[in-house]
């Protein structure tokens, strides 16, 4: 199973996917290969405008992209993609259209025979057991909070520290310590901008020079870098 687990696609003024852009190639390699685009978590701009702004980045790696929403067969075309990218936007709307187009198991077991995934955002939210820690609205019924569980623990991605000035609302550790009391038994990884987990050969390190902060119910929160292990999660 290959994995890689983005936190965000875009630093502050940078270009599109332009920070983990090297990371991507390392880990899909130089051989050229189609990647099969999920743009489900787009609400507010066209599936093909998405598709667009991946297309152009991975072409500049040596890859073509291809969206989901072009093939009248979704689930043939996960069986027979390359490569499966998921991008970011809001993870209930992803993980409706996934359920809608009954994609969850396929996804979970194309990864598990081998096929690359990628994801950012939204697109780490639903490599996780579920969607419950994910920062987005709840602006859709997803119809299962389930999702593919290719890891067995949760991310947050985008994780911050504190709570922007003069913001009164709960911290996202506070909002994390709520998922803990309903949820003890599952690790929560706060993955901060910036990084991103590679998962390969049931080996897990981070990527990036910002540490990870990981949660579990009865234990206090660590901060690991990428020089740390992180394969008890796994």
């Amino acid at each position: 199973m290959k994995l890689l687990l983005i936190s965000n696609s875009t630093m502050p003024g940078e270009a599109y996917l332009d920070y983990p852009k090297l990371e991507i190639k390392k880990f899909l390699g130089e051989n050229p290969l189609t990647a099969l685009f999920i743009p489900y978590a787009a609400v507010t701009f066209p599936f093909d405008v998405y598709e667009q702004k991946v297309a152009e980045r991975f072409g500049e790696l040596g890859y073509q992209v291809k969206s989901i929403h072009h093939f009248s067969d979704p689930v043939q075309a996960v069986r027979e993609a390359e490569v499966i990218v998921v991008g970011g936007g809001n993870t209930w709307q992803l993980v409706r259209m996934l359920h809608d187009n009954r994609l969850m198991n396929e996804i979970r077991e194309k990864v598990l025979n081998g096929t690359p995934y990628v994801g950012w955002s939204a697109g780490s939210n639903v490599a996780c057991p579920t969607l419950r820690t994910t920062n987005d609205m709840p602006i859709i019924d997803p119809k299962s909070f389930d999702t593919t569980g290719l890891v067995p623990f949760q991310i947050n991605p985008h994780y911050l520290d504190a709570n922007p000035e003069g913001h009164g609302g709960e911290t996202r550790e506070q909002r994390i310590e709520e998922f803990l009391e309903i949820n003890p038994e599952i690790y929560v990884v706060g993955l901060r901008e910036g990084t991103m987990l590679r998962i390969e050969d049931q080996q897990i390190r981070l990527i990036g020079s910002r540490t990870a902060r990981i949660f579990k119910k009865g234990m206090s929160p660590a901060e690991l870098c990428s020089q740390d292990d992180f394969g008890f999660l796994l």
